[in-house]
């Protein structure tokens, strides 16, 4: 589905990401952590040719994405409020959406349907810009405008961060049920390890730009997530 080829990018001769090679699959949920700094985000900027890699390039469906804009029509995201229109209303937006996805009034309004619970009766319906919701709301918007049209990749970064725990739960069985539904391919980033361990088929760990690990999905991923995160105690000297 995706694949990465001797992906590196720097800044003044600094490496912030180097990734020799990685294949994301079909439908697989791509989980990806690391501490700050550890190019997530950088890597997902790339795979959306929102930044140019230094070296190397990204394949998405056998497109290269710094050549041509094809995989845009199969792929949605969000990776912060700069993807959002602030002084529109979430309604403006959906439908600014949709009109990219070519989804018509009713397919918008019985998407959008699906998603009450999640909105929580906070988003539509309220006559505010966007600009206007609180940093969670603004988030929901973000998030369910990147699932709009279905797309079969999903690139979401941080997307748990500024919910409150009742919508992250909610989230975390949307993001399984879509994929599952759909046969979605999601790349998603995320600090709080519980979310993204629960959700992710896969995860990786980054660390200074490099892949030190690589964790399918078992009982246990969790706790080898945490493990590796853990710090070290050093025992007492006498």
């Amino acid at each position: 589905m995706i694949q990465i080829q001797n992906l590196i990018k720097a800044y003044n001769k600094e490496i912030v990401l180097n990734i020799p090679e990685l294949t994301i699959e079909k439908g697989e949920i791509f989980g990806l952590v690391g501490n700050n700094g550890a190019g997530k985000t950088t890597m997902f900027n790339i795979v959306l040719d929102l930044i140019t890699a230094s070296k190397g390039q990204v394949v998405s469906k056998g497109i290269v994405v710094r050549e041509s804009e094809d995989w845009k029509d199969f792929t949605g995201a969000f990776i912060d409020e700069s993807f959002l229109i602030g002084y529109l209303t979430a309604e403006e937006y959906f439908a600014f959406i949709a009109g990219l996805r070519r989804m018509s009034k009713t397919e918008t309004a019985d998407f959008l349907n699906g998603f009450a619970d999640f909105f929580n009766g906070e988003i539509l319906g309220k006559k505010k810009f966007i600009r206007d919701l609180s940093k969670g709301n603004q988030k929901k918007v973000g998030i369910v405008a990147a699932l709009m049209g279905k797309p079969e990749i999903v690139v979401l970064d941080e997307p748990f961060a500024n919910l409150d725990p009742s919508s992250q739960y909610k989230l975390r069985k949307l993001i399984k049920d879509f994929a599952n539904a759909n046969g979605t391919t999601f790349l998603i980033s995320d600090h709080t390890l519980e979310n993204i361990a629960d959700v992710s088929t896969r995860l990786i760990i980054l660390e200074k730009g490099k892949i030190v690990r690589d964790v399918p999905k078992t009982e246990t991923t969790l706790q080898e997530v945490e493990a590796f995160f853990k710090p070290v105690v050093e025992a007492d000297v006498f």
